[in-house]
């Protein structure tokens, strides 16, 4: 049974460490997505901001 025990907790470990790799794999693409479409929100910000009228003088 300790053999049993010991094979399982070195699967677990290896599930444990493939969803971690997996995890970390995907966090660049997260990241440049959620800043792709922050710069697109500001830049629609921009594009619909009142522009402030020319002085006459």
């Amino acid at each position: 049974m300790t053999q049993l025990a010991q094979q399982h907790m070195t699967e677990l470990r290896a599930q444990a460490g493939a969803h971690r790799l997996a995890t970390e794999a995907r966090r660049p693409s997260e990241i440049r997505a959620r800043l792709g479409w922050i710069l697109v929100e500001v830049g629609l910000r921009l594009a619909a901001a009142p522009k402030p009228a020319p002085a006459v003088a």
